[in-house]
């Protein structure tokens, strides 16, 4: 009698049980990138929606407006990061989908490494971060945005906005999994909204009440927003508190910190899903 056996790096199977590890995570990133080709309305309307604010906000609302200089310079890099934050009920949408359909039941029944399925999921979604910050950079520049400060610090300001997303897209996935319904998504996005707009995206702290103000720098957009500002040589509308002058500092521990409590809880989470 004969039997299928599959064999399984014992201890000394470092190198192995990192090759697995790496096929399993290109194999479920790779399936995330063929959605994209299976929906192209939806990558398009994820595309197309910052677009539209920035457009909305450049010529109808007027948002950087009191800014010394172009508002549309102080603008578009707190477009950039508002972007980077709103791409949270996307990921969601697509793992409560998945939980929603059975699929993670299936892959976590499969002989795959199991965080194989959350590297994919991050690996597409900073994929499409990439994509729209491309697309919101040539639209940027269509309306008269422009950097100052070379290639090295536009590079380390759009390191700064995928440090931002990465940190994000853990919050979404940990929500996801604890909503466990595409119809919370819904929830969630009414709550995106005004932390969204409680930063200095639109508008300067300085020309808001005081005690807003204050809040508004605490933000952690508000952090990337401004370091980003200060990266690209664009006016930044700075009002001397600590928080505005350590901008890229709180660029950078904001996004650690929230990475450090969401990414265990939701790789735990993942890790104690009943099946």
């Amino acid at each position: 009698m004969s039997a299928a056996t599959t064999t399984v790096p014992g201890p000394d199977g470092a190198a192995s049980r990192l090759g697995w590890a790496l096929a399993d995570s290109w194999t479920m990133t790779r399936r995330e990138l063929a959605h994209w080709a299976r929906q192209p309305v939806a990558v398009l309307v994820n595309l197309v929606f910052p677009v539209m604010l920035l457009l909305m906000f450049t010529y109808l609302v007027g948002g950087g407006r009191g800014v010394p200089g172009d508002p549309t310079e102080y603008l578009v890099p707190g477009m950039l990061a508002l972007t980077m934050a709103f791409g949270l009920e996307a990921t969601m949408l697509a793992v409560t989908q998945d939980l929603g359909k059975g699929v993670i039941d299936r892959f976590r029944s499969m002989p795959m490494v199991p965080g194989a399925v959350l590297v994919g999921r991050s690996a597409a979604d900073m994929l499409q971060s990439v994509l729209s910050l491309a697309v919101m950079t040539g639209v940027g520049y269509a309306v008269g945005w422009r950097w100052h400060n070379g290639a090295a610090a536009a590079l380390g300001a759009v390191g700064l906005l995928l440090l931002l997303r990465f940190a994000m897209l853990w919050v979404g996935i940990q929500l996801a999994m604890v909503a466990d319904r595409p119809e919370m998504v819904t929830a969630v996005q009414i709550l995106v909204w005004p932390v969204g707009f409680l930063s200095n995206v639109f508008a300067t702290p300085a020309s808001m009440p005081g005690w807003l103000g204050a809040v508004v720098e605490w933000n952690p957009m508000s952090a990337t927003a401004t370091a980003v500002r200060d990266l690209f040589g664009n006016p930044g509308g700075a009002t001397g508190s600590w928080a505005a002058e350590h901008a890229g500092l709180l660029a950078v521990l904001w996004p650690v910190a929230i990475i450090a409590v969401f990414f265990p809880l939701a790789v735990g989470k993942f890790a104690r899903l009943s099946r």
